[in-house]
């Protein structure tokens, strides 16, 4: 999957497209990238502060913030 973040004043937009499946765009604030960055230290911080796990933590951060906001908006 490719990721791209561009970030326009307090909104970052997200794309991401895998093969097949084309590409989806979401906007963030400033606030959705702080909860996945405090998300991605805390998986860092149970993954023993492994340097080598930054990508995956924040990716998994990713996914697990945005899953709470999809579920919270119903």
């Amino acid at each position: 999957m490719r990721r791209t973040v561009k970030k326009t004043s307090n909104v970052k937009a997200i794309s991401s497209s895998e093969p097949g499946k084309g590409e989806t765009s979401i906007e963030a604030s400033d606030g959705m990238w702080e909860r996945i960055s405090r998300k991605a230290y805390e998986l860092w911080e149970e993954r023993g502060r492994q340097e080598s796990s930054a990508v995956r933590d924040w990716l998994e951060a990713e996914e697990i913030v945005l899953t709470e906001i999809h579920e919270a908006r119903g």
